[in-house]
């Protein structure tokens, strides 16, 4: 599997306290504008961020054809592969994963699993709640009872799962919330709120990291 995956991108200090996994949407890829800030952001604030791209992205990188994302065993198991590959590269003892909406989701499904690789926290950058305008079809059962420490952050009117619809839903305890003003599922907020997206995206990456530091 490691074989069809692209290269690591790394931001932040060479050895820190705690490493923040980041995989990417269904759509972009890990160099997207939203990754790209969101890591320099992070490795500016003192944590160790790494990027990595699932195996349809790197076939669509290389042939330019737009291929759908693998199927959920394959996205598992490279977030597997990716956590095992790291570790025998000696990164810091404090592991943290997550993503960009399906990169998050498929990183929080891992992190529910029994025998869950050893790491230390979630970060989901705008999780999919439920399919665009499906919101019958949740995507929270494996959230009821997650153990491990959590941050999810989201936009207040994301299509995906907005403020008040994520207000009803059940999840463990262990899952913190950082809503951005007015944000889309990008954290991205209209310029009629008087909000603006350097201001949510600065906001949340201050979230993350005051999350990751405190643990």
């Amino acid at each position: 599997m490691l074989s069809d995956m692209a290269d690591f991108l790394y931001d932040g200090p060479d050895r820190a306290d705690t490493t923040l996994v980041l995989a990417h949407g269904a759509g972009a890829a890990m160099d997207s504008p939203f990754m790209t800030t969101f890591a320099e952001g992070l490795g500016a604030r003192g944590l160790k961020v790494v990027r990595f791209e699932f195996p349809y992205m790197v076939t669509r990188r290389a042939t330019g054809n737009r291929r759908p994302p693998d199927r959920q065993p394959i996205l598992l198991q490279s977030w597997r592969e990716v956590i095992a590959r790291l570790r025998e590269e000696g990164i810091s003892e404090r592991l943290a994963i997550g993503g960009k909406s399906m990169g998050g989701r498929m990183a929080s499904l891992l992190a529910a699993e029994p025998d869950t690789p050893n790491i230390q926290a979630l970060v989901c950058l705008g999780y999919p709640f439920h399919p665009a305008g499906k919101p019958e079809r949740t995507r929270t059962e494996h959230l009821r009872n997650l153990s491990l420490p959590s941050l999810f952050l989201q936009g207040e009117r994301d299509k995906l799962g907005s403020k008040a619809e994520v207000a009803d839903y059940a999840v463990a305890d262990s899952i913190q919330f950082h809503w951005s003003p007015d944000g889309d599922h990008d954290l991205v907020p209209r310029k009629r709120s008087g909000f603006s997206q350097n201001e949510n995206w600065a906001t949340a990456m201050d979230a993350v990291a005051e999350f990751l530091k405190s643990l």
